[in-house]
Parts: structure tokens; sequence; C-alpha cells
């Protein structure tokens, strides 16, 4: 509780300080929060749980399924607006959008959905809560000042993934008188993201059934928790008549029946074998697989990461060897590679890794994968050759930028190892210790014109951020 406290009073603070630092632009201006001002304090939350929270997942394998499930919705939904998706182990059912375009999910609902459409309609209606900017409105027709109660707002929806306590608790901290009566969205909200998140879910070739029988799966449950709700329906209010209206939409709507991708199986494998103590889950697993005559690619990767994490090597690289040529998809090559990797088969996993990343170019954990069996080869300047062109490609994966800084450090380029340290920092909101790396980075080492005119405009724009929150905290305080 102290740590989701901790975490709230954090998020509401630097919500606050955006808020001081808003102009004022009039009545008509201020009963409408702008979209660059959404993703603003989006990226503001989503560090806080990306650098602060424990609980959210770091795993770059199932970020990428979900980034994948939730772009195909967007892009059926023709929305246009850019969306992150990320994981946070959490056993209850639910999942939260926030302004910005951020949407989280808890593990739990991932491993309760019984098919890949399930999991695709949750995603298709938090998808709709943004593009129709429901969280913006719930207070966008007050005062600028309205931003403080956003952020509590946000800080109780995260916060209700535990406790109402919490959540009580988080709205008391964060001055909201009232808002505990905005904790979930109105039902004219929900009805509309029901009917938009259909549209898209149909749209982007999934069974529009599976939303219904997921909020029926849900309402039935409801019974069972009497007053202990499952955690998504306390934010996301769910009546008779909403799931009435779904079923009525997809009766009339034509039949399609989706299986879910191997992806989303393999998800759901990791996921269960991934928390737990690893002799415990093991044992579990091997069970299973012993009284099963005819595995499922699931169960097969299930076992194989189990028993990788329990160290039994042997047993995993028999059992992975077992895949089918073409059950070996992107999450397969990965697993084969973290298993040569444990085993220090280094050379092997970068074998098993070369041909899948070009076969899977957008499976960027493969990439992560070989440029880590590279370093712990000692091949440092393929490493750093590679994470250029990804830190080039994708100036703001975190991942790439943290390997590319261990890589120039093992080489002994300080002056480099600084600067890609800095981009890291910069990831993170961290503008002074961005401009401190930066600033060793220049003093460290000689550098070509490209790199020092590159190193300047990323100070001068660090520092510009730097004084553009101060001057913000400056305003609050006073």
């Amino acid at each position: 509780m102290k740590r989701i406290l901790a975490f709230g009073l954090s998020a509401v603070l630097s919500v606050q300080s955006v808020a001081a630092g808003l102009p004022d632009l009039g009545e008509s201006s201020a009963a409408d929060l702008s979209p660059a001002l959404e993703r603003r304090i989006g990226e503001q939350v989503i560090r806080e749980i990306r650098w602060r929270e424990p609980s959210y997942l770091d795993d770059p394998q199932i970020e990428s399924y979900l980034s994948g499930l939730g772009n195909r919705l967007v892009t059926a939904s023709k929305s246009g607006g850019s969306f992150q998706f990320f994981a946070l182990r959490d056993p209850t059912l639910n999942a939260f959008a926030m302004p910005g375009g951020y949407i989280g999910v808890h593990t739990g609902l991932i491993l309760s959905a019984r098919s890949e459409s399930e999991l695709a309609s949750v995603l298709a209606h938090e998808i709709a809560h943004v593009e129709q900017r429901h969280i913006a409105r719930l207070v966008g027709k007050q005062s600028q000042s309205s931003l403080i109660m956003l952020a509590s707002l946000l800080v109780a929806v995260l916060a209700a993934r535990s406790s109402d306590q919490v959540a009580q608790a988080a709205v008391a901290g964060g001055t909201a008188a009232g808002i505990q009566n905005q904790l979930g969205y109105t039902r004219e909200f929900e009805r509309e993201a029901d009917r938009i998140g259909l549209q898209t879910l149909d749209a982007a070739g999934f069974d529009t059934r599976d939303m219904a029988n997921f909020f029926e799966r849900l309402q039935r449950e409801t019974r069972l928790y009497e007053n202990n709700a499952p955690a998504y329906l306390r934010t996301h209010p769910l009546t008779t008549e909403r799931i009435a209206d779904m079923s009525n939409r997809v009766e009339g709507a034509r039949y399609r029946q989706v299986a879910s991708s191997d992806e989303f199986t393999l998800v759901q494998a990791r996921l269960d074998t991934l928390e737990g103590a690893a002799p415990d889950v093991f044992r579990r697993e091997r069970h299973a697989w012993e009284n099963t005559r005819q595995p499922t690619a699931g169960q097969r990767y299930a076992y194989v990461h189990a028993a990788l994490r329990a160290r039994e090597l042997e047993r995993a690289e028999a059992a992975w060897q077992g895949f089918a040529a073409d059950e070996r998809n992107a999450m397969v090559v990965a697993l084969g590679a973290e298993l040569a990797m444990a085993r220090r088969d280094y050379a092997g996993a970068i074998a098993r890794l070369d041909p899948a990343i070009v076969r899977f170019p957008q499976a960027r954990y493969l990439d992560y994968l070989r440029a880590d069996a590279r370093m712990a080869a000692g091949k440092h300047e393929a490493a750093i050759a590679e994470l250029r062109e990804l830190t080039t490609t994708y100036p703001d994966d975190f991942r790439s930028w943290t390997r590319l800084a261990k890589a120039y450090q093992a080489v002994g380029n300080v002056s480099q190892s600084h600067r890609a340290q800095a981009e890291v920092y910069a990831l993170q909101g961290a503008w002074s210790s961005a401009i401190g790396q930066l600033e060793i980075a220049q003093r460290e080492g000689k550098t070509d014109f490209y790199t020092q005119s590159v190193m300047d405009a990323r100070l001068r724009e660090f520092r510009a951020r730097f004084d553009d929150e101060r001057a913000w905290r400056d305003r609050n305080a006073r």
C-alpha cells in the first residue's frame, strides 16, 4: 500500500507541475484539454510506471505482443493516433487507459482470456476510451486546475488495482474533492466505448461475439465476488443494459470463427511460467508434460521455459528441439536463444537469431538477445554497430540505449558510453542527470564534427526541458 501511495503522490506532483505552467488562454480554451497536453500528462505517468513501479513487467516479448495486437486494432480503427501498450504484474482482471494513448494490461487479464478475440475486445474498448478522449472529458469542462484532479483520477485508477481503500487514499492525497465519484467512466462513455470497440474489433478481423462473452463472464463472476468486484468493473461500470446492447449488436453481425494466434498461446504460456518459485513451476510443468501424449506448441513452450528457469538445461534443449519448423516463430526462436545463452553457447544463440531477425524484423527483442549474446561472447564492436542502427531507427528505445552504453563502456569508449547513458536518463525524464552525462561525454574524448554537433543539439534540448520543468515547479511552489 505504501509503495502504491508513494507512486501516486509522485505522479500527482509531476502533473501538478505541468498544470502550474499552463498559460491563461481564456475560458473557451480552458474548457478542453489539448491532445498535446494529454500526451504530456500520459508521458509523466508512464515514466513513473516504467521506472519506479515494481509491478511494471519489463519483458520485451510480452510488450511486443501487446503492441502488435494493439496496433492492429488501432490501424483498423483508422484513428491515426499513437498508442503504447504495456503489462503490469498483477493477478487481478484489469486494464486501463491513460491520456496520450498509454494502455496498461494486467497479467491476470491476459491469462484469464479464453481467446485472443476476448483480449482484443478489452484493448479495443480501451482504445475507444482514448480515441474519444473520455478521461479528458471527465474533467475537461472544468478549469485548467482540473489537471491536478485528472492526475488524481489516474492514480486512483491505478491504485484500484489492489484495493478500494488504496484508491480512496490516493484520491484524498490528490486533494480532489468528489473525484471518487469519477473513478469509473460514465455509463454514456462505456456505451460509446462498447459501440466503437465492437466496430474496431470487427474491422480488425476478430470475433465480435467474444466481446459480449467476456463481459457476460465478468457479470457472472461479479455475483461471486459480491462486494469485492473485479478491478475492471470498479473502473468500468457494467450494466445488464450494456451487455444486452452488445449482444444485440453482434447478433446481427456476420458469423466469424477466429482462431487465436500462436503468439497469444505462447504469451499465456510464458506468463504462466514466469512467476513463482522456479523448482515448483518446473515440477508442475514436468508433470503436465509427462502426462501429455501430443503436446501443443503452448504446452511445449511452457515446459521449456519452466525447465530453463529451473536450470534443467538438457531437458529444456531436448524439448525445444521438438518444435516443428513451422512452429518456430519469433518467440520460439527467442526461447531457443535464451536457452543457448544459459548454456553459454553464444555462437549457437547468434546462429539461431540471425535468420530470425531477417524473417521477423518487427520482433525487436530478437535484436536485444543478439546484442546480449555478442557482448557475452566479447564481440562488443559488432554489438555496437547493430545497436547504433537500432537507436537510429528507434530513438526512444531505452533498451537499446542501455545496451549501447554498456557495450561502449566494455570497449573503453567512455565518451560514447556517457552519451548513450544520457539518452537513457532523458527517456526517464531525469534531465539533470542527462545533462551531466552529456557534459562528461564532451569532456572525455575527441569526436568527429557530426557527433559533436549531435551532442551539442541534444544538450541544448535537455537544458531547455530542464529549465522548463524547473519553471513549472517554481510557479507551483508560489
